[in-house]
């Protein structure tokens, strides 16, 4: 399913066509968003930690890292839209190139290392944003060079919790050297502590706090993640990110380049994670499905295996906007019967 804009946007180096699609969203934004596909389908209106979501079909974090575009993503139709990830202190991530399609594959291989323009700079671009429509998640995470990963997070909460419906804590990244093992048990439960402590507002209601696991941890370490966000009060699970192994049949010669898998070979690996989750969980607490989310069908696989919400992102690469009006096309069509 090939968009207008693709020969153009792949005739660019992954990283420029990331930077040109989040300019023409924000000139979108501007223009006021002539024909956008944001809807008011009461039925598609889904409840999770709290939080009533327009439709279950969420942008997962990483594209719009730095909330330039918020306005237009809404506009796209996204029932969330997740910034992020957002670090205490400005990084510029890891050397270029870190970005590489697989064209033959639809996937996408990152490294990109939490570039970003640091929380003051996006916090208060969300603090200007005037349209509430959608629900606003900021995905949160620790500076490469932090000498306390921990306070980052916890930093990234307090100062997030204002302005956000909900803050991911993100600790799936295979990125950041390290840092996947704040996945892992005790250590978990102390960032989840001091996050958990982090949300408090002024007037003692807590903002909504998920948190991010890879799809790289074997069955038992998944059920430590959804032990310990359950005792930690985690409202909710979202599984997952990209992953570091490379399944078998890859074709693009990009195939071996260091960083993590999205797209559609990740779809597998993304089922399994969440069946795994879910069984974990036993019911305690929600999970949305992330990784390989490039169909109409896949995401409706999601829901009936029992995810709450659903993210996408590298699907857009290679579907463009369209697979967000093809899903929500068929959310509705099954909501009619």
């Amino acid at each position: 399913m090939a968009y207008p804009l693709r020969p153009l946007l792949f005739a660019l180096d992954a990283e420029q066509a990331h930077g040109a699609s989040l300019a023409a969203l924000r000139l979108w934004a501007t223009a006021g968003t002539p024909f956008n596909a944001s809807g008011t389908d009461m039925s598609l209106q889904t409840e999770v930690a709290g939080i009533v979501f327009p439709n279950p079909l969420g942008l997962a974090a990483g594209y719009d890292k730095d909330a330039v575009a918020v306005p237009g993503l809404f506009a796209l139709g996204f029932g969330s839209v997740e910034v992020g990830t957002l670090t205490p202190r400005p990084q510029p991530g890891n050397p270029r190139p870190r970005l590489f399609r697989l064209a033959e594959d639809e996937a996408v291989i990152n490294r990109m290392g939490f570039n970003n323009g640091g929380l003051d700079a996006a916090l208060a671009r969300i603090a200007k944003r005037s349209d509430r429509s959608g629900v606003l998640g900021v995905n949160v995470g620790a500076n490469k060079d932090s000498a306390d990963r921990i306070a980052d997070y916890a930093q990234g909460v307090a100062r997030a919790a204002p302005l956000a419906d909900y803050i991911t804590v993100n600790v799936s990244s295979p990125n950041t050297p390290g840092l996947r093992d704040l996945q892992s048990r005790p250590a978990l439960d102390d960032l989840l502590a001091a996050c958990d402590a982090a949300r408090v507002l002024p007037d003692a209601r807590r903002r909504p706090l998920f948190l991010k696991i890879a799809p790289d941890l074997d069955r038992a370490g998944i059920e430590g993640a959804v032990r310990a966000a359950i005792d930690n009060r985690v409202d909710a699970l979202i599984v997952g990110n990209t992953t570091i192994s490379r399944p078998d049949g890859l074709r693009s010669s990009h195939v071996g380049e260091t960083g993590g898998l999205s797209g559609a070979p990740l779809a597998a690996l993304a089922r399994a994670k969440l069946v795994e989750a879910l069984a974990a969980a036993n019911g305690a607490l929600p999970v949305i499905s992330a990784g390989g989310i490039d169909s109409a069908d896949e995401a409706l696989a999601r829901l009936d295996a029992g995810a709450s919400l659903i993210q996408l992102y590298s699907g857009l690469v290679y579907r463009g906007p369209g697979l967000i009006r093809a899903i929500l096309a068929a959310l509705a069509a099954r909501k009619r019967g």
